[in-house]
Formats: C-alpha cells, sequence, structure tokens
C-alpha cells in the first residue's frame, strides 16, 4: 500500500517549490473541509504560511516603508504643524499636544496599517499564489489567520517606530503597563478590521481598488474622531459620528491607559466594537475565500 504525503509536508514542499509571489496557476480543489483538518494541523499550516510571508518581506524590503516612515511623517506633521494651535486650544502648547495626540496616533496606526492586509491579499490572488493554497489539502482558514499575524507584526513594527520618535519630540511615557494595554487594545481592535479588509481583497479586482476603498473608509473614521483634535468644537451632527466611532473610543481609551483619565467606558465600547467586527467580518471573509472562483 503507498503511504500518502501528510498536508503540513505537502504544504511545505508547496511552499518551498514556490518561494516568490509569482506561481503558476493550479486547479483549485473545492472538495477540501476544514472541519477535517485537526486543531494542531491547522496551526502548523498557518506557521508555515506565516514564514512564507516573513519570507517575502525579507525578498521585498520595500513592502516595509510604510510601516517605517508612517509614524515618522505623521507624527512630525502633527506635533510641529498643528502642535502649537490645538496645544493653546488645550490650555498648554505644543508639549501638551504631543501628550494628547500620541496616543491617538496608536489608534490611527491600527486602522491605516490594517488595509495593507487587503491589497496583499488582493496581489497574492491575481498572481496565482491563492490559487495554488486552494489546491492543498490545508485549512481555508489557515491562510487568512496567517495574513493577519504578519499584518500584527508590521503594526507592532510601527508603534515601536512611532513611540521612538514620541520620545524624541517630548512624549512622557510614565504609565509602562498602560501603554502596554494600549497596544494590546489596539491589536485586538486593528485586528477585527483586518477581517473587512480581507473581504474586500477577495471581492475586488485589484489591489489598486483596494486600496481605494480603504482611503474611503479610513479618512472620515480618522478625521472624524478624537484622534487629532478634541471633538468639543465640532459641529453636534459630527459629534454624533465621532461619540459612535470606534477609533475616538480607542483614542481616548489609549489616552487614559497612558496619561490618565476615564479608561472603563472606552475601553469596553472599543472591545465591543472589535468583538461585532470580528464576529460579523472574519465568517463572510472566510466564506467568500472558499468560494471565490
Amino acid at each position: 500500500m503507498s503511504s500518502h504525503p501528510s498536508p503540513t509536508t505537502t504544504l511545505n514542499e508547496a511552499l518551498r517549490a514556490a518561494p516568490s509571489n509569482t506561481v503558476t496557476p493550479a486547479p483549485v480543489a473545492t472538495g477540501t473541509d476544514d472541519a477535517r483538518i485537526t486543531l494542531r494541523a491547522h496551526l502548523r499550516h498557518t506557521g508555515a504560511l506565516v514564514r512564507r510571508n516573513l519570507l517575502w518581506i525579507r525578498q521585498d524590503p520595500e513592502s516595509m516603508a510604510d510601516a517605517l516612515l508612517m509614524p515618522v511623517i505623521f507624527t512630525l506633521l502633527f506635533v510641529f504643524v498643528f502642535g502649537g494651535s490645538i496645544g493653546q486650544a488645550l490650555g498648554g502648547g505644543q508639549d501638551q499636544y504631543v501628550q494628547y495626540v500620541i496616543p491617538g496616533m496608536i489608534a490611527m496606526m491600527s486602522m491605516t496599517l490594517s488595509q495593507g492586509v487587503g491589497t496583499g491579499f488582493s496581489q497574492d490572488f491575481n498572481s496565482g499564489v491563492m490559487d495554488r493554497f486552494r489546491s492543498l489539502p490545508i485549512g481555508r482558514g489557515s491562510v487568512l489567520f496567517a495574513k493577519i499575524s504578519v499584518e500584527l507584526l508590521r503594526m507592532l513594527f510601527a508603534t515601536t517606530v512611532l513611540m521612538i520618535v514620541s520620545v524624541a519630540v517630548g512624549f512622557d511615557i510614565t504609565n509602562w503597563p498602560g501603554l502596554f494595554a494600549t497596544v494590546a487594545l489596539s491589536t485586538a481592535f486593528a485586528s477585527s478590521i483586518m477581517w473587512v479588509f480581507l473581504t474586500l481583497g477577495v471581492i475586488m479586482k485589484n489591489a489598486q481598488s483596494v486600496q481605494a476603498m480603504g482611503f474611503l473608509v479610513l479618512f472620515p473614521l480618522q478625521f472624524g474622531s478624537s484622534i487629532f483634535a478634541p471633538t468639543t468644537s465640532m459641529p453636534g451632527w459630527l459629534q454624533a459620528f465621532t461619540d459612535y466611532n470606534p477609533l475616538s473610543t480607542l483614542a481616548d481609551a489609549a489616552r487614559g491607559l497612558m496619561v490618565g483619565g476615564p479608561v472603563a467606558h472606552d475601553l469596553w465600547v472599543t472591545l465591543g466594537w472589535s468583538v461585532a467586527i470580528t464576529a460579523i467580518m472574519a465568517p463572510i471573509a472566510i466564506h467568500k475565500f472558499r468560494t471565490k472562483s
């Protein structure tokens, strides 16, 4: 009787045979049932795919440019261009604004970098990589979880860069446990938003379309929030929007954790948003991925 290779062995062989992002499309196997794959196998598949994505970043270091430059540019822009005027409105000056905006910038990073998972997913579809993965006896969820894991690592790298620049411009880290709690909360929220962009990466035709749609979603949420400025001077209808904007609650929770202030309400609202978005969008993303022709 002939022996058959395990799913993990098959996956690793395929990844070694196709280390680049350009793979000849293979016929899509539609009969693979995730329920027939054990949790241990799912974890092994996810680990192998995370390694593949990290190797691709190593081959293409320019893909980290946004995670490196975005925190630097946004921090310097808002601190030195808007810090004086908004700081006066806060009752201080530029130093006061630094303490206000940096926790909000962590919230912004969680949203802005999340769209990278959708553009990368779309590029993999158009290059044929996803056809190869879907032809293998691996869990469909493993492909998506691996993408999210690598994007979260990119977000943590960007957050580290942000904090280094923040200290250089005068941010005072007095509550290290609060900083780590803020990063954990931002990571939880970012992982939920990534399911939205994964869905866009599956249903939209190319990475440019995903990016364009992402900007249409990101800009109103980011600037219609308390990330960059207090909401008290905004029109009433816009304040009503900011009250329900998860980026406002994330930014306010981050400020409470890092520099002091109310935390509980904004923390629980942000966690509620994260759970709700994940519960709705994760099944949709996995279903769209499994049924995409």
